[in-house]
C-alpha cells in the first residue's frame, strides 16, 4: 500500500493546500495546487488510497489515453477568417467506448478538460454505464458568434476530429455553451466525411444529445437537472430534510439549474434563490421558476426579472415577487439545499463561508475548490458530489446511443424510470461506501466508482 506524503503541495502564498501523493510526484505533475486537473486527480487518488487501489491502475487513471488539440479556420460572416482551438480528451476506455460533452466556452484550456475528461470516467463507473471518459471543446464566446458563424465552426471543429471519434470509439454530446442544433451540425457533418456510406442511422450515434427528429432521445434535455432532483430525493429524507416544503437555491440558470428548479418545484420544494452571471434574485415565498425559465430563453439571463409580470390564468397581470441581491446575499440565503449548476471551481473559501445551507448538491462539474470544500466540512455542511449528482446526463446519452444501436424509441416514461434506477443505486453504493469506509461522500462516491474500475482492470489485465 503507498501512503500519501504529508508535505503537502503549497500555493503562492505558501500555504499548504493539498496532500502530496507519489503517484503524482511520479508522474511528474506541475505542484500547483490551484491546478484544476490537479486538484481532480488528487480527489481521485485519495479514494484509491483508502481501497488499496493498485498501482498500476492508479498512474493509468491520473493521466489521459489521448489529448487531442487542433487548430481550425472558420470564415466570419464578414468575409474574414478567424483561427479555432479545439481539444478533445480521451481518458480511459477501459468499460467502453470514450463518452463526454464538447464545450464552447472563451476559458477552455486543456487541463479543465482533463480534468472533466477525468470525471466523465468516474461518472460512468459509479453509474454501471459502458462508457468511458471524455470531454472536449473550442475556445470561443459563443454568444458572440451569429448562428451561421456556430454552425461553421461546430462543423469545421468536427472535420478536425472527425478521425478520433467515432459510434463505437467516441461520442460527444452537449456541454457549457452547445446544444442539440449543433450535436445535429456535428452528426451531419461526421457522416458526410468518415466514410461509413450506407449506413446512415449508425453514423448519427457519433453524438448524443440530438435533436429527437434524426435519433435523440426524450427525456435529454432534462436528463442532468433530473439526475440531481432523483438524487436528492433518494439521500436528502435520510438526514431530515423533505423535498416538499424545502428552500432550494440554484447557482446558475442554464439547462441543469434551470430543470432542476422547475422539477423541484413541481414536487412542492421553494426555489428562493437564483443567481447566474447576470444578477442574483431572491423570492422567500419561492420564484416561480416556470416564469423564470422563459424569461431566461428569451433574454440570456435572470437579469430583469424582478420587474416583469405575467399574465395569470385568469386574466390579470401578477409581478413576480422576486428582489434583487447581491452575490454575498445570494450564498447568504438561508436553505436547506443549494445546488451550484454553474461552472468549474466557483465555490472556493469565501462563498463556503457565506452559505447557510444544510446540503450541497454539485450540479455543475467539480464546482467546489479543495480550500472550499474543506471549509464546508468543517461547518458540518454535506455535499452531494458531482460525480454523483451531476450523472444524469451521460446516463440519459447511453439511454440515446441503445435506442439509435437497436432502432427503437423510449417513451419518456421509459426514460425516467431507467434514469431513476440507474441514479438511485448509484447513490445506494454512495452510501454504501460511506458506511463501510467511514469516510465523507466525495471520497464515498469515488471508492464506489474506483472499485469497479479497478475490477475491470483485474479481469483484463494491461496489454501485453
Amino acid at each position: 500500500m503507498s501512503t500519501t506524503s504529508n508535505t503537502g503541495s503549497t500555493s503562492a502564498s505558501g500555504e499548504t493546500t493539498l496532500p502530496w501523493d507519489p503517484v503524482v510526484e511520479e508522474l511528474g505533475f506541475p505542484k500547483d495546487p490551484d491546478n484544476l486537473y490537479l486538484q481532480t486527480v488528487m480527489t481521485m487518488l485519495k479514494a484509491a488510497e483508502v481501497i488499496e487501489l493498485r498501482h498500476r491502475v492508479k498512474i493509468i487513471l491520473a493521466q489521459p489515453k489521448n489529448e487531442i488539440m487542433v487548430h481550425f479556420p472558420v470564415q466570419m460572416d464578414d468575409g474574414h477568417h478567424r483561427l479555432f482551438k479545439g481539444y478533445r480528451v480521451q481518458h480511459n476506455n477501459a468499460l467502453g467506448p470514450y463518452k463526454g460533452g464538447i464545450r464552447y466556452h472563451h476559458d477552455v484550456h486543456l487541463d479543465d478538460v482533463k480534468s472533466l475528461a477525468l470525471l466523465m470516467t468516474m461518472k460512468c463507473s459509479l453509474v454501471r454505464i459502458p462508457f468511458g471518459g471524455g470531454k472536449g471543446g473550442v475556445k470561443v464566446d459563443a454568444r458572440s458568434l451569429s448562428p451561421s458563424e456556430l454552425m461553421r465552426v461546430t462543423r469545421r471543429f468536427t472535420a478536425a476530429i472527425a478521425n478520433d471519434i467515432g459510434p463505437d470509439h467516441d461520442i460527444p454530446a452537449p456541454d457549457v455553451g452547445t446544444n442539440a442544433q449543433m450535436m445535429a451540425w456535428m452528426a451531419d457533418t461526421y457522416q458526410s466525411i468518415a466514410g461509413i456510406g450506407g449506413r446512415a442511422n449508425d453514423a448519427m450515434r457519433v453524438v448524443t444529445g440530438k435533436p429527437v427528429e434524426i435519433g435523440g432521445s426524450l427525456g435529454r434535455e432534462k436528463a442532468t437537472g433530473q439526475g440531481v432532483v432523483d438524487v436528492c430525493k433518494e439521500m436528502l429524507p435520510e438526514i431530515g430534510i423533505p423535498i416538499s416544503g424545502m428552500r432550494v437555491s440554484i447557482l446558475g440558470f442554464g439547462n441543469v439549474g434551470g430543470w432542476a428548479a422547475r422539477i423541484f418545484q413541481d414536487l412542492g420544494a421553494k426555489v428562493v434563490a437564483v443567481m447566474d452571471h447576470t444578477g442574483a434574485l431572491r423570492n422567500d415565498e419561492g420564484i416561480d421558476c416556470n416564469a423564470l425559465a422563459d424569461h431566461v430563453r428569451d433574454t440570456g439571463g435572470i437579469a430583469g426579472f424582478e420587474n416583469n409580470e405575467t399574465l395569470t390564468g385568469s386574466g390579470t397581470r401578477s409581478g413576480h415577487g422576486a428582489t434583487a441581491i447581491s452575490d454575498e446575499e445570494f450564498y447568504k440565503t438561508p436553505v436547506d439545499l443549494f445546488v451550484p449548476a454553474a461552472l468549474e471551481q466557483m465555490i472556493q473559501e469565501k462563498q463556503s463561508e457565506w452559505l447557510n445551507c444544510k446540503v450541497v448538491a454539485e450540479a455543475a462539474n467539480a464546482p467546489t475548490t479543495p480550500p472550499g470544500d474543506r471549509v464546508l466540512a468543517s461547518r458540518g455542511i454535506e455535499v452531494i458530489p458531482a460525480i454523483l449528482a451531476n450523472a444524469g446526463g451521460v446516463t440519459v446519452s447511453y439511454f440515446e446511443w441503445v435506442q439509435n444501436k437497436s432502432n427503437v424509441t423510449w417513451d419518456a416514461e421509459q426514460v425516467d424510470r431507467e434514469l431513476n434506477r440507474h441514479m438511485v443505486m448509484a447513490a445506494r453504493r454512495t452510501n454504501l461506501a460511506r458506511q463501510r469506509y467511514n469516510c465523507d461522500l466525495r471520497t464515498a462516491a469515488y471508492i464506489a466508482a474506483l472499485e469497479h474500475i479497478g475490477k475491470v482492470y483485474a479481469v483484463r489485465g494491461i496489454f501485453p
